[in-house]
């Protein structure tokens, strides 16, 4: 079976279809993580204990089980409970808790490495802890954490196939449907590794882009 390009062209549309609810679910899940990963950060690093003991115990269980088990979790046992969800919004919030934890590690390690100095020095000006941690901490803690945070969006963008599993038809689970009432798997597959690859592509000069602005934008406020 050889490539066809009218095959190719009579496919394509409903494959950009479906790239637009791959990316939507990308964008969705990642600030999703990146909400509840700053949230989950603060709880971590509470003055009240056991705050901070759940929130450890919540990262570690979180990171240690798949996230497909946790996407049918949302999507099929929930339901049980009466939360009813659909598949674009539980894969979403599958996705985006799931990262959250990791990305708290990251929102911790940027503020861990901001100097002792500048929060002495935030108390020494009298700043409030709203002043202190939007003025003072988190500006210095999260401009050196864009690389990672981005690595993480690309990741996400390359998870999104598993919101086939619960029938979502994003990018893969399109190809997949074409490709069952066609026969012809050789197209659909293929393209979907294209766009993967250049979406990915684009993504990491976008976080390329927007780290390089930090700099400029740090190096005028020093100056």
């Amino acid at each position: 079976m050889g490539w066809s390009w009218k095959f190719t062209l009579q496919i394509l549309p409903q494959l950009l279809q479906a790239v637009k609810i791959t990316i939507s679910a990308t964008i969705v899940s990642f600030l999703i993580a990146l909400v509840c990963g700053l949230w989950l950060a603060f709880a971590r690093r509470s003055e009240v204990k056991l705050l901070s003991w759940v929130t450890g115990g919540f990262v570690e269980f979180v990171r240690s089980t798949p996230p497909l088990v946790q996407l049918f979790f949302i999507f099929y046992v929930a339901p049980h409970f009466g939360l009813m969800l659909s598949p674009f919004t539980a894969g979403v919030l599958g996705l985006g808790i799931h990262y959250s934890t990791y990305l708290s590690e990251v929102y911790r390690a940027g503020i861990d490495a901001v100097p002792r100095g500048q929060w002495e020095a935030a108390i020494a000006l009298n700043f409030s802890k709203a002043q202190m941690w939007m003025r003072i901490i988190l500006p210095q803690a999260i401009r050196p954490i864009v690389p990672v945070l981005g690595n993480y969006l690309i990741v996400m963008f390359k998870e999104t196939p598993l919101l086939s599993a619960i029938t979502l038809i994003e990018l893969l689970g399109q190809a997949q449907i074409i490709g069952s009432n066609s026969f012809r798997y050789l197209e659909p597959i293929t393209l979907v590794g294209v766009f993967f690859l250049i979406l990915s592509y684009l993504s990491s000069l976008l976080v390329r882009r927007l780290e390089a602005w930090l700099k400029l934008n740090q190096k005028g406020f020093i100056n």
